[in-house]
């Protein structure tokens, strides 16, 4: 009975015990994740994206160089033969400039098309004066892609974040299945040297018989838990598994001999309540997109607005003559010879031009009434989470006091059983009692540690 006692003493004291140099904490874990998780690196190329859709956008201020040459000859008679090449600059201001030159001939040459000799250069302006003066197309849809480009990273982080709120729970499943594990281990170890022990009493006829019945019935009982916890423990770990990637994205398998972290408050939270709600509101991604949305829908309004407007545009040209065609050479370039005209286009009803204002103010609201309801979910999960972990901190404390007043009834139980003053059964009672604190106190520490990731999730926050 003595090395039962010492026993006893060594589990409810001493344990758990780690080796240092296999403890994963959840900073690497992290490290690892960002790393090579695919999900990570598909969410990171978002970003990307967005700045391919500002080039994109960017593309109709190109300039434009084009070229056509049209020729035709029949029963040996030139009819015509046109070419006409020219480069076009369209400017932020809606104002495109144009340089050109053309060189035309023939017997059936339109003579609106007829042109010297040597060929013609122009150089002109295109202006609009009502719509697409202020606002076009081409300024919109670089606005818009901007917008889409802060769209997309709030979507990268959203995506990212949920990688990683969903890993930390894995982690920390992997957390309590351990432990689990260590401590049925622990109490399939106390009853079975506690059943050697009655079994050798029962030789010596200080116990009855029917006393070793009792004793293996909890060795049984705590064997079946303990190959439970050992299947729950590995299938935790494979599931932790499935976030762990090299950098080339090939995965890494979580070995048995490596175990979690021992510091709860390894990654913890150092903002307050207020200042969460504050950071949520200028950055929590679903919030983020919404604002930006509204911003892209404000910049097709202003564009449906522009719509409304006549057509009206300017065209200005001047000629020349161009002097490296010119045989005689005597040309003036750019003489007060021009070209001019304008455009214009009003539709009488403008149905299209207003329904397309009225989609664009419905889209505006419809966005508006979401982010209300998205801002309202959002900071009532941030506080009923931040509720729930104050509370969790305060029963982590009630329950880690219950296991130490456990283990002192324990040890007391053990005592008086060794003296004779009581059973086996008190014995497995007090014992059982200490084994379901110390799961309960473990399970309450999984809550916590998952409640402050959730938290940061809720905030639109990754990692503290």
């Amino acid at each position: 009975m003595k090395k039962l006692i010492v026993f006893i003493f060594f589990c409810i004291t001493y344990y758990p015990v780690y080796s240092q140099d296999k403890i994963f904490t959840i900073s690497a874990f992290y490290d690892q994740l960002l790393i090579g998780h695919p999900i990570v690196r598909q969410a990171n190329l978002l970003s990307e994206f967005g700045r391919q859709e500002i080039r994109l956008a960017r593309g109709n201020f190109d300039p434009k160089l084009y070229s056509t040459l049209e020729a035709k000859e029949f029963k040996n008679t030139q009819y015509f033969n046109t070419w006409q090449s020219e480069v076009k600059i369209p400017t932020w201001l809606g104002v495109d400039f144009k340089a050109g030159f053309e060189r035309n001939s023939g017997v059936y040459l339109n003579p609106s098309s007829t042109v010297p000799s040597s060929g013609l250069a122009y150089a002109g302006i295109s202006i609009p004066i009502l719509q697409g003066m202020l606002f076009d197309q081409r300024r919109a849809a670089l606005r818009e892609a901007q917008y889409f480009k802060e769209i997309a990273e709030a979507d990268r982080i959203k995506t990212i974040n949920k990688v990683i709120l969903q890993a930390t729970k894995d982690y920390w499943f992997w957390f309590l299945a351990y432990h689990q594990l260590r401590i049925n281990q622990n109490g399939y170890e106390l009853a079975r040297v506690r059943y050697e022990a009655v079994v050798d009493r029962i030789i010596q006829g200080d116990l009855a018989g029917i006393d070793s019945v009792e004793a293996k019935i909890i060795v049984q009982q705590r064997e079946v838990a303990l190959r439970e916890s050992e299947v729950i423990l590995t299938n935790a770990r494979l599931i932790l598994s499935n976030h762990l990637w090299d950098a080339q994205s090939n995965p890494i398998e979580l070995q048995p001999d490596v175990v979690p972290t021992t510091n709860l408050n390894e990654v913890d939270i150092k903002m307050s309540l207020e200042e969460l709600l504050a950071f949520a509101r200028q950055n929590h991604p679903e919030i983020v997109k919404l604002n930006f949305k509204i911003k892209q829908l404000a910049v097709g309004r202003r564009l449906a607005i522009e719509m409304l407007k006549p057509v009206v545009n300017l065209n200005y040209n001047f000629l020349g003559q161009s002097p490296w065609f010119d045989e005689s050479n005597q040309g003036a370039f750019f003489r007060n010879n021009y070209k001019y005209g304008i455009d214009f286009y009003f539709p009488l009803l403008l149905r299209k031009e207003r329904a397309k204002l009225q989609q664009t103010n419905i889209k505006l609201q419809q966005t508006q009434f979401e982010r209300n309801q998205v801002n309202r979910e959002i900071f009532n999960e941030i506080n009923a989470i931040y509720n729930e972990l104050k509370n969790l901190e305060n029963l982590l404390k009630i329950q880690e006091s219950m296991v130490n007043n456990n283990r002192i009834l324990l040890t007391g139980e053990q005592e008086r059983f060794t003296l004779g003053e009581s059973s086996l059964f008190l014995v497995n009672t007090r014992e059982t009692a200490f084994l379901s604190a110390e799961l309960k106190f473990i399970e309450l520490q999984f809550k916590y540690a998952k409640a402050k990731a959730e938290l940061l999730w809720a905030a639109g926050r990754g990692i503290e």
